[in-house]
């Protein structure tokens, strides 16, 4: 719902994404942060993805460059956008995505979606990660 939320210009209203295309375009957006996410905490780097909720200015990080990159490499292979267009729409869409993300689990309106669930539903929930969340975010 964030992604296409902040869809509008990047995407909905964007000439070179055809309309048939534009749901899946905003799943591909969607599938991209999920596995850049994945990535990081099969990899060990948990507390990385933990301080990446917790420091508002962090969303300019690394991560966001990688979910960026991704995503433009799914715009270029599977709708023929030109690797330059593919990336604009990329970085357009992306930063805001995330930093919503960042506000939402870190917000006191849903107090259902915090870092810990979101990360415990990323992980396909095979583990609640709350206790291990909560212990990195106090380090």
């Amino acid at each position: 719902m964030i992604v296409k939320n902040n869809a509008g210009k990047a995407v909905i209203d964007n000439p070179e994404i055809l309309e048939k295309d534009r749901e899946a375009v905003i799943n591909d957006a969607s599938s991209s942060i999920i596995e850049v996410f994945k990535g990081q905490m099969e990899s060990g780097k948990l507390k990385d993805l933990v301080k990446y909720f917790q420091y508002p200015e962090i969303y300019k990080s690394s991560l966001t460059t990688s979910v960026i990159n991704k995503f433009a490499n799914k715009l270029n292979r599977y709708y023929n956008i030109s690797p330059a267009s593919a990336l604009d729409i990329s970085k357009s869409l992306i930063p805001p995505v995330m930093l919503e993300l960042i506000e939402q689990t870190r917000g006191e309106k849903n107090k259902e979606f915090t870092i810990a669930t979101f990360l415990t539903k990323i992980n396909g929930n095979r583990a609640d990660l709350s206790t291990i969340v909560d212990r990195l975010m106090v380090a």
